[in-house]
């Protein structure tokens, strides 16, 4: 309906250009929303108060020329101009009934769209460090993710779904050194274990498997490997201290080959559980990006030189800076340390450089909340590469708080004491997972209760809402088993005996879904459409538990069976781009 009512406002505009009232070149957005309170109508547009000044027209008297041309259109029964010139829509509700028929001809496809048809977007989200599994913190960055990209190729974007694998770095030397203790461990090696490393059981699993592989190739006396390392922490010494003189100790003691192998074994073991995990989770990426890869194709070097060339980095210290304050950032941010070796904000600069040279119209990124403070240097180095920064959009996502029993699950990826996103999966469920992630905000915070997301009652959502669509299932069920048939036809004929409140409700909400998608998609906001499958669902239960659907007469049974049969349609696509289950029983 918001679609026929743009069409004819669109027209009347035309027109009114053709008159001379309006300059032609004017390409003004067509806005219907629907109207906020009942008396103002189903639906209004505040097209002529956007186009008073270019008129040079008050906005009242350019309303009544725009209503005076709109066509002539069966389903509204009524236009009215309201307060400073909005114009109200009053919809015919037997025009609404057509909704069902839609939904019924369209099936998966109803409230699907091409808005972004002939864009390109890229949606890069977790990006978590190979140095651990993904724990429930990281689950909430992947369903929202996931659904951003899901719901922007339901509007027709082409969609390209993006993992920055961070395989460089001082973080992957501590799991490598971490990886290489242990396996000397295995080898029967005494020592204690630096605080600093990575403790999780993964990495006996990895060093497990590497001494299997290798045997002792890779050993070396333990009183060799700490010989004269810096104490650490718990020793009264420093914890950094102490992992980085490990970390030099085992490259000068292994050698490249060998520190390489070790490095390569932790990397491909941690990233190979991260994938499964994700696949199962229902997630699946096009690119899976490496940082190393940006060191050693010259991604980084060509993109300090295109920002040298602009004027934009210079030396102190020893050190190449990028003055980044020029551009909007806090302070100046170092890209060369003065050892000579690369910062990770320099492989950031060239990711993005490496976007924007693969033709994205949209570049998305999904952080975590604590990169706040990141997007304005991002944001920077963009500028100075010469890009349109509106090209990049950063959502921030606020990790899931994971309560059992009332209390808080500390978790820890360097101590490994933490909750896999796989166990939580295990615990409450595929769907009750993915629908909790996204229930919210992204940038609100969250409270995953354990407890409510395990329930089979109505205060669960995701029970409540799937169970909106089993209920209908068990109503086509029942008239099996009266050996009725359903007619659609007659149904269809008779969709204007739908008078009940509930009825006339649920055929509101209907018609809905596909501008709460559209903005679901465009916004970024798939709780959104979580909040609508609520509504539905509610609308669905309450209809439900007042009527009956399976009545003697033939009219108003088969058009009640449309009714619920084009529920459990909507049901069905929402849930499925939310990668949500819909069981015809519970």
């Amino acid at each position: 309906m918001k679609q026929q009512l743009e069409s004819l406002v669109l027209h009347a505009v035309d027109t009114l250009k053709t008159e001379g009232v309006l300059e032609s070149e004017l390409q003004p957005k067509i806005t219907i929303e629907r109207a906020r309170e009942q008396q103002h109508g189903d639906f209004a547009s505040n097209i002529a108060l956007l186009l008073a000044k270019p008129a040079k027209m008050n906005p009242r008297q350019l309303a009544e020329k725009i209503v005076a041309h709109l066509p002539a259109a069966a389903a509204v029964i009524k236009v009215e101009i309201a307060g400073p010139g909005f114009i109200n829509f009053f919809i015919d509700p037997g025009a609404q009934y057509q909704v069902i028929t839609q939904i019924h001809a369209l099936g998966q496809q109803f409230g699907l769209s091409q808005v972004g048809a002939g864009k390109k977007v890229q949606v890069e989200f977790v990006s978590a460090n190979p140095t651990g599994p993904l724990h429930v913190g990281h689950g909430r960055g992947a369903a929202y993710g996931s659904a951003v990209a899901d719901l922007l190729a339901a509007v027709g974007f082409e969609v390209q779904r993006e993992y920055y694998v961070n395989d460089a770095g001082r973080q992957m030397d501590i799991l490598a050194t971490s990886v290489w203790l242990r396996y000397l461990e295995e080898c029967g090696e005494l020592l204690t274990f630096p605080s600093n490393g990575y403790r999780g059981d993964y990495i006996h699993e990895i060093a497990a498997d590497l001494r299997r592989e290798v045997d002792n190739e890779y050993r070396h006396p333990i009183a060799l490997v700490f010989e004269d390392i810096p104490a650490d922490a718990p020793q009264g010494g420093d914890k950094e201290k102490h992992i980085d003189a490990l970390i030099a100790r085992a490259k000068t003691l292994l050698g490249d080959k060998q520190y390489r192998a070790i490095f390569q074994a932790g990397l491909k073991g941690i990233l190979a559980d991260i994938r499964q995990d994700l696949s199962e989770f229902g997630i699946e990426y096009q690119t899976w990006f490496s940082e190393r890869s940006l060191m050693e194709d010259g991604s980084i070097d060509e993109a300090l030189k295109r920002l040298d060339a602009a004027g934009y980095l210079y030396e102190k210290s020893g050190a190449t800076w990028f003055a980044s304050s020029r551009l909007g950032d806090e302070k100046d941010r170092v890209v060369v340390r003065d050892n000579g070796q690369s910062t990770y904000f320099a492989s950031d600069i060239a990711y993005h450089m490496n976007k924007l040279d693969r033709g994205f119209d949209q570049i998305i990124n999904i952080w975590g909340a604590d990169h706040h403070g990141y997007i304005p240097r991002v944001r920077a180095a963009m500028q100075a590469l010469g890009a349109d920064t509106d090209k990049l959009t950063v959502q921030l996502v606020q990790f899931a708080v994971l309560y059992r029993g009332g209390e808080q699950v500390q978790m820890s990826t360097r101590s490994g004491s933490f909750v896999t996103l796989r166990q939580l999966r295990n615990e409450v469920g595929q769907d009750a997972a993915r629908f909790f992630y996204v229930m919210r905000k992204a940038e609100q915070h969250m409270d995953f209760d354990l407890k409510l997301a395990t329930t089979k009652t109505n205060e669960n959502p995701v029970f409540y809402v799937q169970y909106a669509h089993a209920r209908v299932c068990s109503v086509f069920k029942q008239l099996e088993d009266k050996n009725l048939q359903r007619d659609i036809p007659l149904g269809e004929q008779n969709l204007a005996k739908l008078t009940e409140a509930q009825e006339i409700k649920l055929v509101m909400t209907l018609s809905r879904y596909p501008e709460v998608l559209q903005r679901a998609a465009l916004q970024y906001e798939p709780h959104l459409l979580i909040n609508y499958l609520r509504e539905l669902a509610a609308d669905f239960h309450s209809y439900y538990n007042a009527h009956q659907f399976i009545v003697e007469d033939d009219a108003v049974r088969n058009a009640r069976l449309n009714l619920i049969s084009a529920v459990k349609q909507v049901l069905a696509n929402g849930l499925g781009l939310l990668r949500i289950n819909t069981p015809e029983a519970m």
